[in-house]
Protein backbone atom coordinates (compact mmCIF):
# COMPACT_ATOMS: atom_id res chain seq x y z
CA UNK A 1 0.00 0.00 0.00
CA UNK A 2 2.89 2.34 0.83
CA UNK A 3 4.48 1.69 -2.56
CA UNK A 4 1.11 2.35 -4.23
CA UNK A 5 0.77 5.78 -2.62
CA UNK A 6 4.43 6.56 -3.29
CA UNK A 7 3.77 5.82 -6.95
CA UNK A 8 0.78 8.17 -7.00
CA UNK A 9 2.78 10.94 -5.33
CA UNK A 10 5.67 10.54 -7.74
CA UNK A 11 3.30 10.71 -10.73
CA UNK A 12 1.62 13.92 -9.55
CA UNK A 13 2.80 17.16 -11.19
CA UNK A 14 4.32 19.71 -8.83
CA UNK A 15 1.44 22.19 -9.03
CA UNK A 16 -1.04 19.41 -8.11
CA UNK A 17 0.96 18.55 -4.99
CA UNK A 18 0.94 22.21 -3.99
CA UNK A 19 -2.82 22.42 -4.59
CA UNK A 20 -3.45 19.39 -2.37
CA UNK A 21 -1.10 20.64 0.37
CA UNK A 22 -2.69 24.09 0.37
CA UNK A 23 -6.26 22.79 0.33
CA UNK A 24 -5.70 20.44 3.27
CA UNK A 25 -3.93 23.17 5.24
CA UNK A 26 -6.71 25.69 4.63
CA UNK A 27 -9.54 23.28 5.45
CA UNK A 28 -8.04 22.11 8.75
CA UNK A 29 -7.09 25.61 9.86
CA UNK A 30 -10.49 27.13 9.02
CA UNK A 31 -12.47 24.42 10.81
CA UNK A 32 -10.35 24.87 13.94
CA UNK A 33 -11.27 28.56 14.23
CA UNK A 34 -14.86 28.48 12.89
CA UNK A 35 -16.56 29.48 16.21
CA UNK A 36 -14.34 32.55 16.57
CA UNK A 37 -14.95 33.46 12.92
CA UNK A 38 -18.72 33.43 13.50
CA UNK A 39 -18.49 35.71 16.53
CA UNK A 40 -16.09 38.02 14.68
CA UNK A 41 -18.47 38.45 11.73
CA UNK A 42 -21.38 39.23 14.08
CA UNK A 43 -19.20 41.79 15.88
CA UNK A 44 -18.42 43.47 12.56
CA UNK A 45 -21.93 43.52 11.11
CA UNK A 46 -24.34 43.43 14.09
CA UNK A 47 -22.79 45.98 16.41
CA UNK A 48 -25.93 46.78 18.44
CA UNK A 49 -26.84 43.20 19.34
CA UNK A 50 -23.42 41.60 19.80
CA UNK A 51 -20.60 44.07 20.31
CA UNK A 52 -22.55 45.69 23.13
CA UNK A 53 -22.77 42.42 25.10
CA UNK A 54 -19.13 41.45 24.62
CA UNK A 55 -17.36 38.26 23.64
CA UNK A 56 -18.73 35.90 26.29
CA UNK A 57 -22.19 37.45 26.03
CA UNK A 58 -22.15 36.80 22.29
CA UNK A 59 -21.15 33.18 22.86
CA UNK A 60 -23.98 32.78 25.36
CA UNK A 61 -26.51 34.36 22.99
CA UNK A 62 -25.51 32.14 20.07
CA UNK A 63 -25.61 29.03 22.27
CA UNK A 64 -29.03 30.01 23.65
CA UNK A 65 -30.68 30.84 20.32
CA UNK A 66 -28.98 28.38 17.97
CA UNK A 67 -27.15 25.77 20.02
CA UNK A 68 -23.74 24.31 19.18
CA UNK A 69 -24.54 24.28 15.47
CA UNK A 70 -24.82 28.07 15.62
CA UNK A 71 -21.08 28.39 16.09
CA UNK A 72 -20.59 26.62 12.77
CA UNK A 73 -23.33 28.41 10.83
CA UNK A 74 -21.86 29.24 7.44
CA UNK A 75 -18.86 26.99 8.07
CA UNK A 76 -19.83 24.66 5.22
CA UNK A 77 -19.60 27.60 2.82
CA UNK A 78 -16.47 28.76 4.63
CA UNK A 79 -14.68 25.43 4.15
CA UNK A 80 -16.03 25.13 0.60
CA UNK A 81 -14.44 28.53 -0.04
CA UNK A 82 -11.20 28.16 1.92
CA UNK A 83 -10.15 24.80 0.43
CA UNK A 84 -9.97 26.05 -3.18
CA UNK A 85 -8.84 29.50 -1.97
CA UNK A 86 -5.97 28.14 0.11
CA UNK A 87 -5.08 25.60 -2.59
CA UNK A 88 -4.88 28.35 -5.22
CA UNK A 89 -3.18 30.76 -2.82
CA UNK A 90 -0.31 28.47 -1.84
CA UNK A 91 0.09 27.01 -5.32
CA UNK A 92 0.05 30.43 -7.00
CA UNK A 93 2.57 31.72 -4.46
CA UNK A 94 4.96 28.88 -5.27
CA UNK A 95 4.37 29.24 -9.01
CA UNK A 96 4.86 33.03 -9.04
CA UNK A 97 7.97 32.65 -6.89
CA UNK A 98 9.37 29.85 -9.06
CA UNK A 99 8.53 31.68 -12.29
CA UNK A 100 10.25 34.87 -11.08
CA UNK A 101 13.42 32.99 -10.11
CA UNK A 102 13.52 31.11 -13.44
CA UNK A 103 12.71 34.23 -15.46
CA UNK A 104 15.14 36.43 -13.54
CA UNK A 105 17.76 34.03 -12.09
CA UNK A 106 19.92 36.88 -10.79
CA UNK A 107 17.14 38.46 -8.75
CA UNK A 108 17.50 38.44 -4.97
CA UNK A 109 15.88 35.61 -2.99
CA UNK A 110 15.06 37.86 -0.03
CA UNK A 111 11.73 38.76 1.59
CA UNK A 112 10.81 41.20 -1.19
CA UNK A 113 10.32 38.22 -3.52
CA UNK A 114 8.02 36.53 -0.98
CA UNK A 115 6.03 39.75 -0.56
CA UNK A 116 5.45 40.18 -4.31
CA UNK A 117 4.68 36.49 -4.94
CA UNK A 118 2.36 36.34 -1.91
CA UNK A 119 0.51 39.50 -2.94
CA UNK A 120 -0.22 38.35 -6.49
CA UNK A 121 -1.11 34.87 -5.25
CA UNK A 122 -3.62 36.36 -2.82
CA UNK A 123 -5.25 38.42 -5.55
CA UNK A 124 -5.45 35.39 -7.85
CA UNK A 125 -7.12 33.27 -5.17
CA UNK A 126 -9.66 35.99 -4.28
CA UNK A 127 -10.80 36.50 -7.87
CA UNK A 128 -11.54 32.79 -8.28
CA UNK A 129 -13.24 32.16 -4.92
CA UNK A 130 -14.86 35.44 -3.85
CA UNK A 131 -18.52 34.41 -4.47
CA UNK A 132 -18.08 31.61 -1.92
CA UNK A 133 -16.78 34.13 0.63
CA UNK A 134 -19.81 36.32 -0.01
CA UNK A 135 -22.19 33.40 0.56
CA UNK A 136 -20.31 32.36 3.71
CA UNK A 137 -20.72 35.87 5.16
CA UNK A 138 -24.43 36.07 4.32
CA UNK A 139 -25.07 32.70 6.00
CA UNK A 140 -22.98 33.56 9.07
CA UNK A 141 -24.67 36.98 9.39
CA UNK A 142 -28.10 35.51 10.05
CA UNK A 143 -29.02 34.56 13.60
CA UNK A 144 -31.87 32.05 13.43
CA UNK A 145 -33.75 30.92 16.50
CA UNK A 146 -36.28 28.11 16.94
CA UNK A 147 -39.96 28.82 16.17
CA UNK A 148 -41.70 31.07 18.67
CA UNK A 149 -38.55 32.59 20.16
CA UNK A 150 -38.44 36.39 20.45
CA UNK A 151 -34.88 37.65 20.67
CA UNK A 152 -33.65 41.01 19.39
CA UNK A 153 -31.60 40.57 16.26
CA UNK A 154 -32.91 37.09 15.39
CA UNK A 155 -33.92 36.86 11.73
CA UNK A 156 -37.34 35.65 10.60
CA UNK A 157 -37.24 32.15 9.15
CA UNK A 158 -38.79 33.44 5.93
CA UNK A 159 -35.72 35.63 5.38
CA UNK A 160 -33.14 32.90 5.94
CA UNK A 161 -31.11 31.40 3.14
CA UNK A 162 -31.61 27.64 3.29
CA UNK A 163 -28.05 26.82 2.32
CA UNK A 164 -25.16 27.56 0.01
CA UNK A 165 -27.00 26.92 -3.28
CA UNK A 166 -30.11 28.80 -2.11
CA UNK A 167 -27.96 31.80 -1.15
CA UNK A 168 -26.20 31.72 -4.52
CA UNK A 169 -29.52 31.53 -6.35
CA UNK A 170 -31.24 34.34 -4.45
CA UNK A 171 -28.22 36.64 -4.62
CA UNK A 172 -27.93 36.13 -8.36
CA UNK A 173 -31.66 36.70 -8.94
CA UNK A 174 -31.66 39.95 -6.95
CA UNK A 175 -28.32 41.47 -7.98
CA UNK A 176 -27.07 39.45 -10.94
CA UNK A 177 -23.44 38.44 -11.48
CA UNK A 178 -22.20 41.72 -10.01
CA UNK A 179 -24.01 40.90 -6.79
CA UNK A 180 -21.82 37.82 -6.33
CA UNK A 181 -18.78 40.13 -6.31
CA UNK A 182 -20.17 42.86 -4.01
CA UNK A 183 -17.31 43.94 -1.75
CA UNK A 184 -14.59 42.38 -3.91
CA UNK A 185 -12.73 45.70 -4.25
CA UNK A 186 -11.84 46.02 -0.54
CA UNK A 187 -11.04 42.31 -0.57
CA UNK A 188 -8.44 42.88 -3.26
CA UNK A 189 -7.16 46.04 -1.57
CA UNK A 190 -6.79 44.08 1.64
CA UNK A 191 -5.49 40.76 0.32
CA UNK A 192 -2.61 42.23 -1.65
CA UNK A 193 -0.81 43.73 1.36
CA UNK A 194 -2.08 41.07 3.80
CA UNK A 195 -1.05 38.04 1.76
CA UNK A 196 2.24 39.68 0.85
CA UNK A 197 3.05 40.63 4.44
CA UNK A 198 1.99 37.19 5.70
CA UNK A 199 4.42 35.35 3.46
CA UNK A 200 7.04 38.08 3.96
CA UNK A 201 7.07 37.78 7.75
CA UNK A 202 6.78 33.98 7.78
CA UNK A 203 9.64 33.35 5.37
CA UNK A 204 11.78 36.11 6.91
CA UNK A 205 11.38 34.64 10.40
CA UNK A 206 12.18 31.14 9.13
CA UNK A 207 15.38 32.44 7.55
CA UNK A 208 16.68 33.16 11.06
CA UNK A 209 15.77 29.68 12.36
CA UNK A 210 18.68 27.21 12.63
CA UNK A 211 18.57 24.60 9.85
CA UNK A 212 18.04 21.71 12.29
CA UNK A 213 14.94 23.48 13.69
CA UNK A 214 13.25 24.39 10.39
CA UNK A 215 10.93 21.35 10.49
CA UNK A 216 10.07 21.79 14.17
CA UNK A 217 6.29 22.12 14.45
CA UNK A 218 6.39 24.54 17.39
CA UNK A 219 8.85 26.79 15.56
CA UNK A 220 6.58 26.88 12.50
CA UNK A 221 3.55 27.59 14.68
CA UNK A 222 5.30 30.56 16.31
CA UNK A 223 6.51 31.94 12.96
CA UNK A 224 3.03 31.56 11.45
CA UNK A 225 1.34 33.19 14.44
CA UNK A 226 3.52 36.30 14.33
CA UNK A 227 3.21 36.54 10.55
CA UNK A 228 -0.60 36.43 10.65
CA UNK A 229 -0.79 38.83 13.58
CA UNK A 230 1.33 41.52 11.94
CA UNK A 231 -0.23 41.13 8.51
CA UNK A 232 -3.79 41.34 9.83
CA UNK A 233 -3.16 44.41 11.98
CA UNK A 234 -2.23 46.54 8.98
CA UNK A 235 -5.18 45.49 6.81
CA UNK A 236 -8.08 44.89 9.24
CA UNK A 237 -10.16 48.04 8.47
CA UNK A 238 -10.60 46.87 4.87
CA UNK A 239 -11.97 43.56 6.19
CA UNK A 240 -14.65 45.44 8.16
CA UNK A 241 -15.59 47.45 5.06
CA UNK A 242 -15.83 44.27 2.98
CA UNK A 243 -18.14 42.53 5.49
CA UNK A 244 -20.52 45.48 5.70
CA UNK A 245 -20.69 45.74 1.91
CA UNK A 246 -21.37 42.01 1.64
CA UNK A 247 -24.35 42.01 4.02
CA UNK A 248 -25.85 45.28 2.77
CA UNK A 249 -28.74 43.53 1.02
CA UNK A 250 -29.61 41.64 4.20
CA UNK A 251 -29.74 44.76 6.36
CA UNK A 252 -32.98 46.58 7.10
CA UNK A 253 -34.34 48.78 4.34
CA UNK A 254 -33.70 51.95 6.35
CA UNK A 255 -29.94 51.31 6.46
CA UNK A 256 -27.83 53.90 4.65
CA UNK A 257 -26.78 52.89 1.14
CA UNK A 258 -23.18 51.69 0.97
CA UNK A 259 -21.34 52.60 -2.21
CA UNK A 260 -17.68 52.12 -3.07
CA UNK A 261 -14.85 51.08 -0.79
CA UNK A 262 -13.63 54.58 0.11
CA UNK A 263 -17.19 55.93 0.54
CA UNK A 264 -18.05 53.01 2.83
CA UNK A 265 -14.86 53.50 4.83
CA UNK A 266 -15.67 57.21 5.34
CA UNK A 267 -19.32 56.48 6.15
CA UNK A 268 -18.40 53.94 8.83
CA UNK A 269 -15.85 56.31 10.38
CA UNK A 270 -18.36 59.21 10.43
CA UNK A 271 -21.50 57.39 11.55
CA UNK A 272 -20.04 54.70 13.82
CA UNK A 273 -16.67 56.13 14.77
CA UNK A 274 -13.18 55.12 13.66
CA UNK A 275 -13.07 52.46 16.36
CA UNK A 276 -15.70 50.51 14.41
CA UNK A 277 -13.07 49.99 11.71
CA UNK A 278 -11.25 47.83 14.25
CA UNK A 279 -14.38 46.19 15.68
CA UNK A 280 -13.71 42.56 16.49
CA UNK A 281 -9.95 42.94 16.05
CA UNK A 282 -9.18 41.37 19.42
CA UNK A 283 -11.32 38.35 18.49
CA UNK A 284 -9.68 38.34 15.09
CA UNK A 285 -6.31 38.07 16.79
CA UNK A 286 -7.56 34.98 18.59
CA UNK A 287 -8.65 33.58 15.22
CA UNK A 288 -5.72 34.70 13.07
CA UNK A 289 -3.01 33.38 15.38
CA UNK A 290 -4.11 29.73 15.26
CA UNK A 291 -5.45 29.96 11.69
CA UNK A 292 -2.27 31.22 10.05
CA UNK A 293 -0.06 29.16 12.36
CA UNK A 294 -1.95 25.93 11.64
CA UNK A 295 -2.18 26.77 7.94
CA UNK A 296 1.55 27.32 7.42
CA UNK A 297 2.50 24.39 9.63
CA UNK A 298 0.16 21.90 7.96
CA UNK A 299 1.22 23.19 4.55
CA UNK A 300 4.90 22.60 5.33
CA UNK A 301 4.10 19.12 6.66
CA UNK A 302 2.05 18.30 3.56
CA UNK A 303 4.81 19.60 1.27
CA UNK A 304 7.28 17.31 2.99
CA UNK A 305 4.88 14.33 2.79
CA UNK A 306 4.20 14.96 -0.90
CA UNK A 307 7.93 15.42 -1.61
CA UNK A 308 7.61 19.02 -2.77
CA UNK A 309 11.08 20.62 -3.00
CA UNK A 310 11.87 23.26 -0.38
CA UNK A 311 12.70 26.80 -1.47
CA UNK A 312 16.40 26.11 -0.92
CA UNK A 313 16.24 22.98 -3.09
CA UNK A 314 14.30 24.87 -5.78
CA UNK A 315 16.99 27.56 -5.91
CA UNK A 316 19.72 24.90 -6.24
CA UNK A 317 17.75 23.30 -9.09
CA UNK A 318 17.42 26.64 -10.91
CA UNK A 319 21.14 27.38 -10.52
CA UNK A 320 22.04 23.87 -11.73
CA UNK A 321 19.76 24.16 -14.77
CA UNK A 322 21.26 27.57 -15.55
CA UNK A 323 24.79 26.15 -15.42
CA UNK A 324 23.81 23.17 -17.58
CA UNK A 325 22.24 25.50 -20.14
CA UNK A 326 25.40 27.63 -20.29
CA UNK A 327 27.57 24.53 -20.62
CA UNK A 328 25.44 23.20 -23.47
CA UNK A 329 25.61 26.57 -25.23
CA UNK A 330 29.41 26.66 -24.96
CA UNK A 331 29.72 23.13 -26.33
CA UNK A 332 27.50 24.00 -29.24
Amino acid sequence: MGLFFDGIIESMPLFAKELVAGGVAGGLAKTAVAPLERVKILFQTRKAEFRSIGFFGSIEKIAKTEGIKGFYRGNGASVARIVPHAALHYMAYEQYRRWTIKRFPDIGRGPALDFVAGSFAGGTAVLFTYPLDLVRTKLAYQVVGPPGINVVGVVNREQVYRGILDCFSKTYKVSGFRGLYRGVAPSLYGIFPYAGLKFYFYEEMKRHVPHEQKKNIMVNLVCGSVAGLLGQTFTYPLDVVRRQMQVQRVLASNSPELKGTIETLIMIAKSQGWKQLFSGLSINYLKVVPFVAIGFTVYDIMKSSLKVPSHEEAVIEVVTNKRNTRTSSLRS
